[in-house]
């Protein structure tokens, strides 16, 4: 048995198909197939069911899911561990982040990163927080630098690097921002709950924080639509669809923030990797990066 069947095997299992797990590994079809059969052969048994297009483990391909796995896992964590001993500072890192930190956080540090370490190779996936955490779980990922679990999971070592204080916005037309200047009674949760509004999916973390604090006061949040992007929720709101909760280095001209009857809601952003996992030369670099802009951000508070 050999590693390139055995990834061969999960991108099929992962991919649900031959040919989706060959632009994966960059590999033809036929050659995933030959792979594939191969492992069944060795193993003496299907591993996948085909069902005219569909493809579905078998019984003893979910009994190998795991395995496979986990050895893959433990020939790369070797890998990484030897190379480690060169003190070199090379080869791929692969790593995630979310659509809007890679936008507002990361730029300034990634171009640091890469000018000191030229000869590492950034394999950057943006993927929505709660995919990353998946893909440093399953060790897909080296690392991700997203927003973090409202609760701890289980093997990831995690560290908070930002807050994002999340405002009540909404477009400057919006009945919200109607209110007389004079007026400095604040909107309760209540009062917005009578508008409708656009938010981040339902199984996000930031809207599982949002959804926490209605929920507290007895409230359902009254959403009419829904993106894990956070800039076209911007856009969404300031065309009138609803109002919303946005970070604060987002609010500009376009939107009124308004001022709400509750305490902040910060959300936290922050690193995350394997704590089983022997971290690269690479990505012990980036963690100090990292690490830096951390002490950075607390010094200018």
């Amino acid at each position: 048995m050999d590693t390139q069947s055995l990834q061969a095997f999960l991108a099929v299992a992962e991919t649900q198909s031959f040919s989706r797990a060959a632009e994966q590994l960059y590999l033809t079809q036929p050659a995933v197939s030959k792979r594939i059969a191969t492992l069944e052969d060795q193993l003496g048994t299907r591993l996948f069911d085909r069902i005219g297009r569909r493809i579905a483990l078998t019984e003893a391909g979910n009994v190998l899911l795991p395995k496979a796995q986990h050895i893959l896992f433990t020939v790369e964590d070797s890998r990484r561990a030897l190379a480690n001993l060169s003190g070199q500072v090379g080869g791929k890192l692969t790593l995630a982040t979310s659509h809007h930190i890679g936008l507002h956080r990361l730029p300034p540090l990634l171009k640091q990163y890469t000018k000191r370490h030229p000869e590492v190779a950034l394999d950057l996936h943006f993927l929505d927080s709660e995919l990353a955490y998946q893909g440093v779980v399953d060790g897909t990922l080296e690392m991700a630098i997203v927003t973090l679990a409202p609760h701890p999971v289980g093997q990831l070592h995690v560290v908070e690097l930002w807050r994002d204080r999340l405002c009540f916005v909404c477009a400057t037309d919006h009945p919200l921002a109607q209110r007389p200047r004079h007026n400095r009674t604040l909107l309760s949760l209540a009062e917005l709950c009578k508008f409708d509004c656009v938010l981040p999916g339902a199984k996000t973390f930031t809207r599982t924080l949002i959804g926490q604090r209605f929920a507290e006061a007895g409230l359902t949040l009254p959403v009419s639509m829904a993106t894990n992007y956070l800039e076209t929720l911007k856009m969404m709101c300031n065309v009138g669809l609803g109002w919303s909760l946005l970070p604060e280095n987002m609010i500009d001209g376009e939107l009124i923030e308004l001022n709400v009857d509750t305490a902040p809601i910060h959300r936290p952003l922050g690193y995350l990797v394997h704590t089983n996992r022997t971290l690269s030369n690479a990505a012990k670099k980036m963690v100090e990066e990292l690490e830096g802009s951390r002490e950075n951000s607390l010094t200018s508070q």
